[in-house]
């Protein structure tokens, strides 16, 4: 009985911890330094221009392009080396995570 009790107790510690890991995939990101970011470098005025919509519309579009973590990180990359801004890799970490937060809520 007690083996069994032991492998419950460690069977809920381990999907505990599977949660804990999905719920925030940034775990050391600054989302104060991405927000910043976001709108200090225009990304939230570019996106606006591009759509003519609000800002939110290109994230949250039926249609959009970023589905998974890794579209999100990719397409954050690629605007920093389409249109020169010099973010350093922890800067698009946090925008990534400052977007993901606000309009992607992406696990994986």
């Amino acid at each position: 009985m007690k083996l069994y009790a032991f492998a419950t107790q460690a069977l809920f510690a381990a999907a505990a911890l599977v949660s804990a890991a999905h719920a925030n995939p940034f775990p050391d990101a600054d989302l104060a330094n991405g927000r910043e970011i976001h709108y200090a470098k225009r990304c939230a005025a570019c996106h606006t221009e591009k759509t003519s919509m609000d800002e939110a519309f290109i994230h949250t579009r039926a249609d959009r392009k970023v589905r998974t973590l890794f579209d999100l990180r990719r397409y954050v990359s690629l605007c920093n080396m389409e249109l020169k801004l010099e973010l350093f890799p922890e800067d698009e970490r946090d925008v990534a995570a400052y977007l993901n937060q606000r309009f992607y809520k992406l696990t994986q």
